[in-house]
């Protein structure tokens, strides 16, 4: 993918729109990841920025590279000669976060400050913008104690901060602080686990798998929470409306395959329930990227997504990452952990009828994300809704 050619266009935490910085190049081509377009201010114009939101790009959609610029946020004017820039990018708009605005990122870090100072923890560095999308702000914080990670997300992924501390600590970051939108978390020492090896796979697997298995007489409590419903009964409509909603972006052929499908879910469901497994905690993003930490002390990152359903429709975002036989290595262990916590369960079978479904609540997710984030930043999901269907499409015809 090719790098980044980041503008940059000013303004002030009180709302002064300054103007463009010239173009420069970010070798990382993730959108959403900001630290080297901080640094990359810094090393061309010595100036300290805080990026609030994308405001242009190009290509069909997310994932990244090529022409992008950013609102970014400087404390003074700096003293370059800056562009006029067209539009608006101050003007108000009703879906903007707190924290894409002029401003906003410094309540979420006194928020945090606080928080560290509540628990002892003191300061001994700036803090360090990592990530800034419609779907989350992630700063790292350097105090005393180490690093502390502070996460602030959009209201539809606001029970994180209610989730996380019901969780097992040992599964999960240890929460420092949390709240409705924002969390504060300590460091999870070691990588991401993106490249992660079968042996790793398989443990990540049965992390997942017994804390699960701890939540099964336990939803009641996940759902006061706030977290969603991805039982048939609430999900079902659901998929009705996102599959009604984008059926004009198919072809033919798509159309009559989704038709058909969404027609026997609930024959679909029946089948799943008769494959015994329980309603239970359901991560909703679980992929090898979302696991950080070493062997023996590794951490389940990200819970924004977490639902109550069916555990087995986290099996598919898991293996379609992975190669044919870590994929087949990783499911057979899944069936057999489930085996061992509900004797005579098919986790298998009800894994290959969800696949499908699966895919179909992507495209519920992506709809909900375009619905509920402002119109400068759905390049980072436009499309993705009509991709699921697709997908949902494919696993019909070939469900492998």
């Amino acid at each position: 993918m090719p790098p980044r050619h980041v503008t940059l266009v000013l303004c002030t935490p009180t709302g002064d729109l300054l103007g463009a910085l010239p173009p420069f190049e970010v070798p990382v081509p993730w959108w959403q990841q900001v630290d080297d377009v901080v640094s990359g201010a810094q090393r061309e114009f010595g100036l300290d920025v805080r990026i609030l939101r994308l405001l242009t790009c190009t290509g069909r959609h997310f994932p990244g590279g090529g022409p992008v610029s950013y609102l970014a946020e400087v404390n003074t004017r700096p003293e370059l000669a800056l562009r006029r820039w067209p539009g608006e990018p101050l003007s108000a708009q009703p879906l903007r976060l707190p924290y894409a605005t002029p401003g906003g990122h410094a309540l979420d870090l006194a928020w945090a400050q606080a928080a560290l100072e509540d628990h002892g923890r003191v300061a001994t560095g700036p803090p360090q913008q990592i990530r800034c999308w419609n779907l989350s702000s992630i700063w790292r914080l350097t105090t005393d104690a180490g690093h502390a990670w502070l996460k602030v997300v959009p209201p539809f992924f606001a029970h994180e901060g209610a989730v996380l501390p019901l969780l097992n600590p040992a599964v999960v970051p240890e929460v420092i602080a949390a709240e409705p939108g924002r969390v504060l978390l300590a460091d999870v020492l070691g990588p991401d686990q993106y490249e992660a090896g079968r042996p790793e796979l398989l443990a990540f697997v049965q992390l997942l798998v017994r804390l699960q298995a701890g939540w099964i007489v336990r939803t009641s409590t996940l759902l006061e929470s706030g977290v969603p419903d991805l039982r048939p009964p609430a999900l079902l409509p659901r998929i009705e409306a996102a599959v009604d909603r984008n059926l004009c972006e198919l072809t033919d052929d798509e159309r009559r395959q989704l038709g058909a499908l969404v027609a026997t879910l609930p024959r679909r469901f029946a089948d799943i329930a008769a494959c015994g497994l329980p309603n239970t905690l359901v991560h909703g993003d679980f992929h090898p990227g979302n696991v950080r930490g070493t062997a023996g002390k590794f951490a389940i990152l990200d819970w924004g997504d977490c639902a109550v359903g069916n555990p087995m429709i986290d099996q598919l975002a898991f293996g379609q990452r992975l190669n044919p036989a870590d994929r087949g290595a990783v499911e057979e262990l899944w069936a057999q952990e489930w085996q061992s916590i509900v004797p005579g369960c098919d986790a298998g079978r009800a894994a290959a009828l969800l696949r499908p479904v699966t895919a179909l609540y992507q495209c519920v997710v992506y709809q909900h994300f375009l619905d509920n984030i402002e119109p400068d930043e759905r390049p980072y999901h436009s499309g993705d809704q009509v991709d699921s269907l697709r997908q949902a499409a494919r696993l019909v015809v070939d469900p492998e």
